[in-house]
């Protein structure tokens, strides 16, 4: 998978813009938690109040407060007030007109034993159970005089060394209270101070609620907005780079010669193109999403969870221990089925590549049953191991939720004793649950990457089998250069073939020399190497031994560009291009002129036939050339070839689907308007080659005869033999055919 990776260099920038992007996401999912516990925390608990030192304080209350502070703080306390005595606009309170308040002149002031005194204050004055409880007790010891009395004034008319006896008692215990409790109990004397002030208590928190609520949801938008810039990001690199992966893998299999096509398999080419490519796309897609947002994600979400609630962040480790030993053993189920999907939807591929193109021979013979056993088979086993895969897959979700339902059932039930216990407050219980679930999401992403990842790196295997495959032909390091003295001249010396998987040579020690403007015909039994010893020539294959010359250079040694556009190649099956009849003849050179290509169709005896159709060269060529018939197809190959006007051309068996008044018509215009050029004609027809200027006669590989019709006859047995079963024996004694 890594080696694919050089396929991404043009995308640098966008993936770091990526990553930035990401952080930036990750920073918005991870603040929402934090927005939902201030709300509970601040706007419902504490009423929307965030301070812990009142902004506002009647000058009765501070005075109370402070007899719980000592004397050394008082001053410092004190300082940090201004004393307000009448009514203003600043100060539109009715009480004003009363008595005085304090208004803090620094906002940023702290101190810790002020809000413990408003604490103690409040459970001493408030008429809440809680406080009444507290204070009853008090009273307990008190004379019954006393007990009537309002706790404040009893401690007023306390002296001195009892009130500071008492101070050390209270300090005492509040060491040991967390510090949420003390804070939380001081925002709840502020409020109702400033309800005695006349302050719109209700309004500071529908105002708070609404503001943090309205922060909320544009925190929540702005995520919205860079989980969709990213998307688009990631999936517009996948693209390019299935894109580029999808080229580079077509422009090597188009320089791949046979024996690569014969090794991979056209079916298996095809797959390694789509199927592969587009599961390594969505890897990268997914790659870019989910796999760098996940762990920042967690990171942050566990760097949150231990400042929320540092206590409960055993649960986190736990879940996670869970999710992981559940994604292992999934992964080690899954993973050698992931491997053998890809081979199976190869299979499948030719199975069906073999029966479509094969349809009418499997009509011809009844064999419909059959092959579709045949296909039944290579999908059941697809299906079957898909089906397998999806199930352990399938399993991974609901045991996943039933890890996280389990996570926030302990937070819930370990949270509501901290809450109880004064240790948490309510809203950093359902953050923290929050952060937990990110954390296992980020988790479950990672998982869900694993579940990909083994196909995405077997398809990105297959595809680097394909693009580091070492090419049998290749260009040379140092081309040589066609001369234009010599024009057409093909030599063979001592050539010897043997495809790569055979142990036998196919051809063996085959010499002979083709001029300029000469007729080069080979004929011989089935199998006997007629194909394969012409394939030589534009190095469709390359020789085992000796070599082949064109214009007295090795083809070995030229770019096979150079070589390939000396030849005018027909093979043995007419090959049509989807489109029309023009872009087919035109193949070589889009530009060609009409006149070039209407004289190529004559020449190829294909006119008649184009004209007779509504478009005439305009008309449609259906992929394949189905919609034409064999004979057809020949013709327009031949013109294909024809319009070139090469200095070489190679007919394999190029006029067997032609009748034989047509094969002689064809083969005359040829020889009349390529007098310069060097023809090599494979065929099984005698009256085709008999008047080839040398005739090549092979058997088993070997050159059995070389010469005239004429000289074969009586020097070649196995060419007699060949003209005595195809013509008479007054044909053969006049040296002709009546076709």
């Amino acid at each position: 998978m890594l080696r694919l990776l050089k396929f991404l260099k043009k995308n640098v920038f966008q993936i770091l813009l990526i990553v930035v992007l990401l952080i930036f996401q990750v920073n918005c999912d991870l603040a929402l938690p934090d927005y939902t516990s201030r709300i509970i925390n601040v706007g419902v608990q504490q009423g929307g109040i965030e301070e812990t030192i009142p902004k506002l304080i009647r000058k009765s209350k501070l005075e109370e407060i402070l007899l719980f502070v000592d004397p050394s703080e008082r001053q410092d306390i004190l300082k940090n007030y201004t004393l307000v005595t009448k009514k203003s606009d600043e100060y539109p309170y009715d009480i004003l007109e009363k008595e005085d308040i304090y208004v803090l002149d620094n906002e940023d002031y702290e101190n810790t034993d002020f809000e413990r005194a408003m604490l103690v204050d409040y459970m001493m004055t408030t008429d809440e159970q809680e406080g009444v409880a507290v204070q009853e007790k008090m009273k307990e010891n008190l004379p019954s005089e006393m007990q009537q009395m309002n706790l404040i004034d009893i401690i007023k008319m306390m002296p001195e060394d009892d009130l500071s006896s008492m101070r050390k008692n209270i300090q005492d215990q509040f060491k040991e209270m967390p510090d949420t409790i003390v804070s939380q109990s001081a925002t709840s004397f502020i409020r109702s101070e400033y309800k005695e002030i006349g302050v719109n208590t209700d309004k500071i928190q529908s105002d708070y609620i609404l503001v943090s609520g309205l922060k909320m949801l544009g925190v929540a938008l702005l995520s919205m907005g860079l989980t969709i810039s990213v998307s688009l990001l990631a999936s517009r690199i996948g693209a390019s780079l299935a894109k580029r992966v999808r080229k580079a893998e077509f422009d090597k299999a188009l320089r791949f010669s046979r024996a690569e096509y014969k090794k991979f398999g056209i079916s298996s080419l095809i797959t390694r193109n789509t199927n592969d490519v587009q599961q390594v796309q969505l890897m990268i897609v997914m790659t870019l999403r989910l796999l760098i947002y996940a762990p920042i994600l967690a990171l942050g979400a566990v760097r949150k969870v231990l400042t929320t609630a540092p206590s409960m962040t055993w649960i986190i480790w736990v879940g996670i221990a869970v999710v992981f030993t559940i994604v292992i053993t999934l992964f080690a189920v899954a993973m050698p089925k992931f491997k053998k999907v890809q081979k199976l939807l190869d299979r499948l591929n030719q199975v069906t590549r073999e029966i479509i193109t094969g349809i009418p021979v499997i009509r011809a013979f009844s064999n419909q049953k059959y092959e579709e056993e045949r296909f039944d088979k290579a999908n059941v086993d697809l299906k079957k191991t898909n089906l397998f895969v999806n199930r352990v897959m399938n399993v991974m979700m609901p045991t996943m939720m039933f890890t996280m339902n389990g996570i926030c059932i302990l937070i819930i039930w370990n949270g509501a004793h901290g809450i109880d216990q004064g240790l948490i407050q309510v809203g950093d219980m359902l953050a923290f649950i929050q952060y937990a679930m990110q954390i296992i999401m980020a988790f479950l992403m990672i998982s869900m990457f694993s579940i990909l990842l083994p196909r995405a790196n077997v398809s990105a295997s297959r595809i680097m089998e394909v693009l580091e495959e070492d090419e049998s032909i290749k260009d040379p390091t140092r081309p040589k250069t066609f001369s234009k003295r010599i024009q057409g001249e093909v030599e063979f010396k001592n050539v010897s073939f043997r495809y790569p998987d055979s142990d036998e040579d196919v051809l063996t020690d085959i010499s002979f020399k083709a001029t300029k403007g000469t007729t080069t015909a080979f004929i011989g039994s089935t199998g006997s190497g007629k194909s394969t010893l012409i394939n030589l020539i534009p190095r469709l294959y390359d020789v085992t031994k000796g070599e082949v010359l064109v214009d007295g250079i090795n083809v070995k040694d030229v770019l096979l560009k150079d070589l390939h556009h000396k030849i005018g190649y027909v093979p043995q099956k007419g090959i049509l291009f989807s489109g029309t009849i023009e872009s087919n003849i035109k193949f070589s050179d889009e530009n060609m002129s009409d006149e070039q290509m209407k004289k190529a169709a004559q020449i190829a005896q294909a006119e008649d036939f184009i004209l007779e159709k509504k478009k005439g060269y305009q008309s449609e060529i259906s992929q394949g050339g189905t919609n034409v018939s064999g004979g057809q197809k020949q013709r327009l190959s031949i013109a294909r070839a024809v319009a070139m006007d090469p200095e070489i051309y190679i007919f394999d068996d190029s006029f067997s689907a032609l009748d034989f008044k047509t094969d002689y018509l064809l083969r005359k215009a040829l020889y009349e308007n390529a007098k310069d050029a060097t023809i090599f004609i494979v065929a099984q027809r005698i009256n085709t080659i008999m008047k080839a200027d040398q005739i090549v006669v092979l058997n088993e590989g070997k050159v059995v005869g070389i010469g005239r019709h004429e000289e074969l006859l009586k020097t070649c047995e196995v060419y007699r033999e060949i003209a005595e079963s195809q013509l008479s024996k007054e044909e053969l004694e006049n040296g002709q055919s009546t076709n």
